[in-house]
């Protein structure tokens, strides 16, 4: 019974088994799927486990499915206590905690505890049920991280001299905390929200360990192509003001994906050429949007970094974690007691978006929907009658959009590949759902039609010039990868182009290289994360959306760099704020 074969199906089995009741599915099963509470992929994996395994206890197999559909919903496992808490769970259905943790416990599915057999395709422990997997990259994740909290000897003289220096500043306070955690130990996380200056200390701290530690070997990565490149672009305009000592000590820096500086390895897509046996090179390795990390992603970095090497995580773990399962960098803020740097003194973002996102982040409703209502140059709230906005409501919306759509294909047309990638970043429309009346399919034909009418651009064919796209693969041959972002432009003549990457430094790619892609006349906020915009629109779904959270209101709001409108009803507003995402972990227990 091999622990692959038995959880891979968590990965795949939405896609092959539709959510109506599984033929398989009996007994208290099969209510929760009437209730919605389950789905076919749940009780598939549930039931094929217990067929491999002579498994038959209705109780064992309720805890697998529910904790495969905990999987599905972001968490890394399932505490049994807090099942009843699970939207559609009748609590009538469930077994008594104590004969359920028992029936768990004895079933040959399981693992019983830290200590249990390694053959077992399930592990209980400490009450929480883990498919084994997840409970080893956590294991992976606790262990290797932790073991970088020690203190290690540095050059103390050397780091103080480059701290004045770099950090001159009496405000710099946390900057300097953070430099000398740094170089303490081997890991920092380092976090805060929009505008605190992450990146720029990102930028002074490799210069001050540089300095000790002549010849460092730095890493900087990022989970998503676009991310990798806002670092590197805002690591390096930094360092571009350093004098000529430290330029030289930190050279030039370059930023990739986690998954590009891992190394792919042939066949899989969960291996990577670097690991325990074959480490990383590097001398420290920084991560920003570390909150978009894996649970499993992280386990194979912290495996990939040297143990004698440092490794900073940055990110906000306010924002929404990964679509994968796990919240690794909010565990790690929320456990760790040494080795965590919050910066909070915001230097880029405005006052006014700097209050609402920080009453998003305290949970504060009546705070947010007052300062919505206020209302003025970089905040405006639409407050909609019922689900679906008028034309009247949505009048400056059309009007940003057509302003967008002028400049998109104005640029395109000319050929301007400059020009298109920097109205690319002038506004966009984010969504939580991808379908429906407030869905990412109907705003961005609405957008569509709207760019059409106002500019006469031909909205058909393969590539419509000033059409933006987002590729959604990850595609080595073209240097392109999933999240990356490009505008179709005029080659001159009569063919097209695509131009992806920063207005300062285009990439332009014939339309027969391109990998695959999708318009992004509007995206879900969750594929906006690691951009920003100069104008955000965030259309709310009904309060009733199990997506509208806080986490997905605050990441919304702070993808904005001077305006941000949000169209919905206040209950949607009040909703988003009063529910924050609880992901299931044991990286938040102690050890």
């Amino acid at each position: 019974m091999s622990t692959p074969s038995a959880t891979s199906d968590v990965e795949s089995s939405e896609d092959r088994f539709s959510a109506s009741r599984p033929w398989r599915a009996k007994g208290v099963l099969a209510r929760l799927v009437d209730a919605d509470a389950l789905v076919s992929a749940d009780v598939h994996v549930a039931t094929r486990l217990g067929a491999i395994g002579g498994e038959a206890d209705e109780q064992v197999l309720l805890a697998i499915a529910l904790t495969v559909r905990a999987l599905r919903e972001g968490s890394v496992c399932l505490a049994l206590g807090e099942a009843a808490t699970l939207d559609g769970v009748d609590t009538a259905l469930l077994p008594a905690l104590d004969e359920w943790h028992a029936a768990v416990r004895r079933s040959p599915l399981v693992a019983d505890g830290v200590t249990g057999p390694a053959d077992r395709p399930v592990r209980w422990v400490d009450g929480r049920v883990y498919l084994d997997r997840y409970w080893r990259d956590e294991q992976v994740v606790r262990r290797e991280l932790h073991a970088r909290l020690a203190l290690v000897p540095f050059d103390e003289a050397a780091l103080n001299s480059a701290v004045s220096r770099l950090f001159p500043r009496p405000d710099d306070g946390h900057q300097r905390e953070a430099v000398r955690a740094a170089a303490s130990r081997r890991l920092l996380v380092l976090t805060g929200g929009p505008g605190t200056g992450k990146t720029t200390t990102v930028a002074r701290m490799v210069a001050a360990l540089a300095a000790t530690e002549p010849g460092l070997r730095v890493a900087l990565a990022a989970p998503t192509g676009k991310a990798a490149a806002r670092l590197q672009e805002s690591v390096a305009a930094e360092i571009e003001q350093f004098g000529a000592t430290d330029r030289d000590a930190v050279g030039h820096l370059h930023a990739s994906t986690v998954h590009r500086l891992l190394g792919w390895r042939p066949g899989s897509t969960t291996r990577f050429l670097h690991g325990t046996q074959r480490p990383l090179p590097h001398d420290l390795v920084i991560v920003d949007e570390a909150s978009m990390v894996s649970l499993e992603l992280m386990a194979r970095l912290a495996e990939a970094v040297r143990p004698d090497a440092r490794l900073v995580l940055v990110g906000d773990p306010d924002q929404l974690a990964s679509v994968e399962a796990g919240a690794v960098l909010g565990d790690l803020v929320a456990s760790l007691s040494t080795g965590v740097v919050r910066l909070t003194r915001a230097h880029r973002f405005g006052a006014e978006l700097g209050a609402l996102a920080e009453a998003i982040r305290a949970g504060d409703a009546d705070a947010v929907l007052a300062l919505l209502r206020a209302g003025d140059e970089h905040r405006e709230f639409i407050e909609t009658a019922g689900e679906r906005a008028s034309a009247a409501e949505i009048a400056g919306l059309r009007a940003d959009v057509e302003s967008w759509g002028h400049a998109l294909v104005g640029a395109a047309r000319q050929g301007d590949a400059s020009a298109a990638l920097e109205a690319l970043g002038r506004h966009r429309l984010l969504l939580a759902h991808r379908e429906g009346p407030a869905g990412v399919a109907h705003w961005a034909a609405q957008a569509e039609s709207w760019i059409a009418a106002a500019t006469g651009a031909r909205a058909w064919g393969m590539w419509p010039l000033g059409r933006p796209l987002l590729v959604t693969q990850n595609d080595r041959a073209s240097g392109l990868f999933n999240g990356d972002t490009g505008v179709v432009i005029s080659d001159g003549d009569d063919g097209a182009l695509v131009a992806f990457g920063e207005p300062h430094s285009p990439m332009l790619v014939r339309t027969s290289r391109v990998p695959v892609v999708e318009p992004v006349l509007a995206m879900t906020v969750h594929r906006g994360q690691g951009s920003q915009f100069e104008r955000v629109t965030v259309i709310l779904p009904p309060a009733q959306s199990p997506l509208l959270t806080r986490e997905l209101l605050y990441t919304a709001v702070t993808r904005a760099r001077s305006f941000v409108r949000v169209i919905g009803t206040p209950d949607a507003v009040r909703a988003a704020v009063a529910r924050p995402v609880r992901r299931a972990s044991g990286l938040r227990e102690p050890e």
